[in-house]
């Protein structure tokens, strides 16, 4: 009897175990949103140096147009902002590891990374440039041209990929940083660089005459890229908030309005 007993004290001290350990399983399978107003912050990843879409202004602070849309993120969502200042090619990971809530750092929509992560909806759309040397325009204006020459993008991007497909017979030369690869080119160490146009702009006015953007035209059925956040695989109910935002912002017209608020004061800092 006294056997039984322990038996049935041992089951239920098991049973209750159980049920604890199914309870706190529960618990921590808690949504993207939820986390996110759970901890009272929306955690963007970007990489500050690619305006007018997200750089430093005169007080240090990460502005843009992208940014404009990460806050108007966190205040739908009744939420503080964080911005994690990272290296482009790490934010995809980070997205993935939970690292940060979303990335938002001009990101071309892709079916390859769509694979891997959440799209948000298309912000934007833009043309790609070809940015080369003063004095070089008229010298690189087809891909025979680039034949065994170095064309530069920034690493983990889909300019990377443009220019492989583009320049077959051409090297792809990658770095970390867009400021980078314009003294690359200016130096004449590679022969241009393809880059967003709003950010070709930039970097030619910053050039003082030294770089300018090449007589070519990409196809633009190739290179017209749509520009989207991107969440964590799974993130649903955080990815329709954000969508509501992106929708909103583009159809009012007020991206567009911090689009050239943006560009306006990037050339005001000489970016």
């Amino acid at each position: 009897m006294k056997k039984f007993l322990k038996f049935i004290a041992l089951s239920l001290v098991l049973l209750t175990v159980c049920s604890a350990v199914f309870a706190g399983g529960a618990k921590e399978a808690v949504s993207a949103l939820e986390t996110v107003k759970e901890r009272g912050r929306l955690i963007v990843g970007t990489e500050a140096q690619y305006a007018p879409y997200e750089f430093r202004d005169q007080n240090n602070n990460i502005v843009g147009c992208d940014m404009f849309l990460a806050q108007q993120i966190a205040d739908a969502l009744g939420v503080e902002l964080e911005i994690v200042d990272m290296a482009f090619d790490g934010i995809i990971p980070a997205v993935q590891s939970g690292q940060v809530d979303i990335g938002l750092a001009a990101f071309t929509n892709t079916p390859e990374r769509a694979e891997v992560i959440d799209f948000s909806a298309i912000y934007e759309e833009s043309l790609q440039y070809l940015v080369v040397a003063a004095g070089n325009e008229d010298v690189y204006t087809s891909a025979e041209s680039l034949a065994g020459k170095q064309v530069g993008a920034q690493r983990g991007t889909i300019q990377s990929q443009l220019i492989v497909k583009t320049f077959p017979d051409s090297q792809l030369f990658e770095l970390a940083k867009y400021p980078e690869l314009a003294l690359e080119v200016q130096n004449g160490n590679i022969a241009g660089l393809v880059v967003d146009a709003a950010v070709g702009d930039s970097i030619i006015a910053s050039s003082d005459g030294k770089l300018v953007k090449a007589n070519f035209t990409f196809d633009s059925e190739e290179a017209l890229f749509g520009k989207s956040a991107v969440l964590k695989k799974g993130s649903a109910d955080l990815l329709a908030e954000v969508n509501k935002v992106i929708e909103a912002a583009v159809a009012d017209g007020s991206y567009i309005n911090a689009y050239n608020e943006a560009v306006a004061l990037q050339k005001e800092l000489g970016l």
